[in-house]
């Protein structure tokens, strides 16, 4: 009797456990359903990335990523808010709720996929620290900065970073730290330090707020790896799979040739298997996601696909003029790569 009674207790805890964590899951999208929008965490203010226009419209790669999601469940990619978040605010309010995505110029590293209750859904942006100087410091490479006075945003990869790169180069530096980027700048500017180190994409969006950036230089050196991407809470799979596939729609999307300006009529039209099923032509691959059929037609027709987002907003096409590079699709030479929707 022993052994079926130990059986017994072991499919009862089995069962419990399934049912709470069936009652559990989904409870992210039950609550953006409820209140009809998507509520996204950006940062305080990063050109090309999420910043506001002179009229106050969020604007940026990571707004997009966030309208992107919103076109997904609701097919209207203007049911989001944002809220802006310094780098020392943006992980509590995420884990506190505030937001329920997180789409702010953050780096994916193994202790805040693993040990802060949060899941990184995919990269938008590959990424690498740098340095900005003045040019009238005569520094030509991050080899000749032996003794300088570097200025760094708090809560973030970079001071680590920083101090790693000095350490095993065998210079010295000390830092100044600030609570928000544009202090940085602001300081760079004024003299209180040498050098401004972050993400180099993060030089070039500080670089055009200063009054003279042809003045200042990006250094060489990039002593980094930022994978930069959206982070949502762990323990939700359901909200996970939605930015997570909306990040590859987005790619897929791209990589057919589906962009903004055909993809009614390729989603009405095509005879490809892959971009019949990609635009909900063929098939229902948006149920399992709990979205609509045609989800990415709706995403893409609002947003864009990524390419689109990338160019407008600091590719060639914006003031930042970074070129593709890495962030090309794997296809043309870069790192992007999505798994299909089949």
């Amino acid at each position: 009797m022993k052994p079926v009674r130990t059986a017994a207790l072991s499919i009862l805890a089995a069962t419990t456990l399934g049912l709470s964590s069936h009652a559990s899951a989904g409870t992210t999208l039950d609550a953006v359903m409820k209140k009809g929008y998507v509520q996204c965490g950006v940062s305080d203010g990063l050109p090309g990335f999420s910043f506001t226009d002179a009229q106050g419209n969020y604007k940026g790669l990571d707004v997009d990523v966030c309208r992107a999601v919103a076109a997904a469940v609701f097919g209207d990619a203007s049911k989001v808010r944002f809220t802006p978040l310094t780098a020392k605010e943006r992980f509590t309010a995420l884990q506190s709720g505030e937001v329920d995505v997180l789409s702010r110029n953050t780096t994916w590293t193994s202790s805040r996929d693993s040990g802060m209750g949060l899941h990184f859904a995919g990269v938008t942006y590959y990424d690498g620290q740098g340095f900005l100087v003045n040019k009238k410091l005569g520094v030509k490479s991050a080899k000749e900065l032996d003794g300088a006075a570097v200025c760094i945003q708090a809560g973030t990869t970079t001071e680590l970073n920083l101090a790693d790169y000095f350490r095993s180069s065998g210079m010295k530096y000390t830092p100044i730290t600030y609570d928000k980027s544009d202090e940085t700048i602001v300081a760079l500017e004024a003299g209180r330090c040498d050098v401004l180190t972050s993400d180099q994409s993060q030089l070039y969006a500080q670089r055009i707020k200063l009054a003279n950036p042809e003045d200042y230089v990006v250094l060489p050196e990039v002593i980094s790896k930022e994978p930069l991407g959206p982070l949502v809470r762990q323990g939700d799979d359901e909200w996970f799979n939605i930015v997570r596939w909306t990040l590859f729609a987005l790619l897929n999307a791209e990589e057919a040739g589906i962009s903004s300006a055909n993809v009614e009529k390729e989603a009405a039209s095509s005879t490809n298997p892959d971009v019949r099923r990609l635009l909900g032509a063929d098939g229902d691959y948006g149920k399992d996601l709990k979205v609509s059929k045609d989800w990415v037609v709706n995403m893409v027709k609002q947003v864009g696909n990524y390419g689109e987002m990338f160019e407008r907003n600091v590719g060639m096409g914006s003031e930042l003029k970074i070129a593709r590079g890495q962030n090309a699709l794997w296809n043309a030479g870069g790192l992007q790569y999505a798994p299909p929707v089949r």
